[in-house]
């Protein structure tokens, strides 16, 4: 097998898990669509961010990238970035209640530790 390094790696050349949606995220989606006629989905990537490394970022989405790989659930479309899915593969996206905020979050086995905020995650 030939060695993989930076220079050499490709988000192509690897069969991904996916990410999946719980109905509760599924059911937000969709009421974000509902309120925004032009827009397709949510899509969601990563940046680097916060002091554990990585953070999640979500957008409204009226047209999908062409690298955009896209993930539906119970009539809710998510697009993730190709490049994204190293760090976010196998991740499953809800939306909960938490005090009296309402959040998309992220159960994501490739995390590896979290900051203290929650705000950001690391991979190794």
């Amino acid at each position: 097998m030939a060695s993989v390094n930076a220079a050499t790696f490709s988000p192509d050349d690897f069969v991904w898990k996916g990410v999946t949606l719980t109905d509760s995220a599924a059911k937000q989606i969709l009421n974000l669509v509902a309120q925004n006629p032009e827009v397709k989905g949510l899509h969601l990537g990563v940046k680097q961010s916060g002091c554990a490394g990585f953070g999640y970022v979500m957008d409204l989405v009226k047209e999908p990238a062409d690298d955009d790989l896209q993930f539906t659930h119970n009539g809710a479309t998510l697009y993730v970035p190709l490049q994204a899915m190293p760090f976010i593969d196998g991740t499953e996206v809800d939306y909960v209640r938490e005090g009296l905020n309402q959040i998309f979050k992220f159960n994501n086995p490739k995390a590896q530790h979290a900051c203290g905020c929650g705000e950001s995650f690391g991979v190794e």
